[in-house]
């Protein structure tokens, strides 16, 4: 078994695996939830091939999804891994929001550590960011569970830079969790240069643009009734055929790369720097070692230009998630000096 390299995430000190393993899937958003011993046994399988990066969070389920992960790393399994969650995003009145406060901050944690039955959480994500609480009021809050014990280091995910820049200031981010992959390149032009400018890690989520950058349009045939995906602007009958032609065009030059096109969109996103860790999720053992793979895909110069030809920033139709989801777009907050506890 080929095993995955390692690599330092941020400026300090965490060192996990150059890939890692986006565990939401296995028990919510992609239809029902997978058996529990596979899913075990895809955890074990995946540590066991140098991929330590685990990534979950309260909201997948909800919960459910770090009890499952607390049970896959129990014995020597913890020992092998960095596991990584996160809290923040609330679904209230219908509607999805987000909580930074500091009490929510706290309990979220606590809540968390017990379910996955942990002392110590290796990364802690703030999911989606309150814009109604300053960034330096959560950060505080992460900054005492740093100094208590609980978590080793932060993350935000989906954040401005402007957002960044403020919660950095506070205490180091050692890394951000944004979508970045063939399709979803917006974060580009601000956030990618705010990242590596401070020194911060950057985690790659849905590199594989949530299946599509694997199958194509075919993934949306066979969708189930709870999945997500159905719900998003970029798998709608309007953009869905434009998105095919991106798909074809990939393919194509995976094929003459003698690679797939889920290695090849990877490959693309390895290829941004030494700094970036992709998190693709898969709940089949095959598919994690096809993932694995990628990471040997070697892209010329003459391939990225072709892929930059083809998958430009603009080049997907749609916008990432439905009407009202907070984003890194939504993400700035007020002055700290607006704060009333």
């Amino acid at each position: 078994m080929v095993k995955v390299p390692r690599i330092k995430l941020g400026s300090q000190g965490f060192e996990v695996s150059a890939q890692g393993l986006g565990c939401m899937g296995m028990t919510a958003g992609y239809g029902p939830t997978k058996p529990e011993a596979d899913m075990i046994n895809l955890v074990h399988h995946a540590a066991d091939a140098g991929v330590t990066l685990l990534d979950t969070s309260d909201v997948y389920g909800p919960e459910v999804n770090e009890i499952l992960l607390g049970k896959a790393m129990k014995g020597e399994v913890r020992a092998k891994v960095q596991l990584a969650t996160k809290f923040g995003i609330v679904y209230e009145n219908e509607a999805y929001g987000a909580r930074g406060d500091p009490e929510y901050v706290r309990a979220a944690c606590e809540a968390s550590l017990k379910r996955l039955d942990i002392d110590c959480i290796d990364i802690y994500y703030q999911h989606r960011i309150d814009s109604r609480v300053p960034i330096e009021i959560t950060m505080g809050e992460m900054k005492k569970l740093v100094e208590e014990g609980k978590i080793k280091y932060v993350g935000l995910s989906e954040a401005s830079a402007s957002t960044i820049r403020r919660a950095h200031a506070v205490h180091p981010i050692t890394a951000v969790q944004l979508e970045w992959s063939l399709w979803s390149r917006d974060v580009e032009d601000e956030i990618i240069p705010t990242c590596r400018e401070l020194g911060i890690g950057i985690v790659a989520y849905s590199p594989l643009g949530r299946g599509f950058l694997s199958m194509g349009p075919k993934m949306t045939e066979s969708l189930a009734e709870d999945d997500f995906r159905a719900s998003l602007p970029r798998f709608q009958a309007e953009n869905l055929e434009h998105n095919r032609v991106l798909y074809e065009q990939v393919s194509a030059i995976a094929e003459n790369k003698g690679c797939t096109t889920a290695q090849l969109a990877l490959a693309w996103v390895h290829h941004q720097g030494n700094d970036v860790v992709p998190i693709p999720g898969t709940t089949r053992i095959e598919n994690l070692e096809a993932n694995i793979k990628a990471l040997f895909v070697k892209l010329t110069p003459d391939d990225m230009a072709a892929l930059e030809s083809v998958a430009s920033v603009d080049a997907a139709k749609g916008g990432r998630y439905m009407d009202g989801m907070p984003t890194h777009l939504t993400s700035d907050t007020p002055p700290l000096s607006s704060w009333k506890p």
